[in-house]
């Protein structure tokens, strides 16, 4: 039981995380920009994740950037619908994706520091 809350967590979230993601990628794709704030002390700005991807030389706000988005978390999306169904495979590559999805500061990274601590009790609670 105790396996099964926590499986159905890491879906969740897992979900949430990369649905997200993707969704604003294709946004991003089909209407020119991601979603951004429209009110309050970060109104009109991209996240801090910007900064992570502008070090290894990538414009956040490219096509190339974009495509990456949707790319990386449709990924996600079908690691974590494989997760769903216990392929053997899917616990490393779940957290290998959780683990290069940190960059994705700030929902991101405390949604994949959660799915990866998940991810470690399952594998180390048996």
């Amino acid at each position: 039981m105790f396996r099964s809350i926590l499986k159905w967590l890491i879906i969740l979230s897992s979900t949430i995380n990369f649905g997200f993601m993707a969704f604003d990628g294709a946004r991003a794709l089909t209407i020119g920009d991601y979603l951004r704030p429209t009110e309050g002390k970060y109104a009109g700005q991209l996240g801090p994740w910007t900064n992570a991807v502008e070090v290894v030389g990538i414009n956040p706000e490219s096509t190339l950037m974009k495509v990456l988005f949707v790319a990386w978390e449709t990924i996600g999306l079908i690691i974590t619908i494989a997760f769903t169904l216990n392929k053997k495979w899917v616990w490393t590559a779940l957290l290998m994706l959780s683990i290069s999805a940190l960059w994705y500061l700030v929902p991101g990274t405390i949604l994949n520091v959660f799915q990866i601590i998940l991810l470690l009790i399952i594998r180390f609670s048996k």
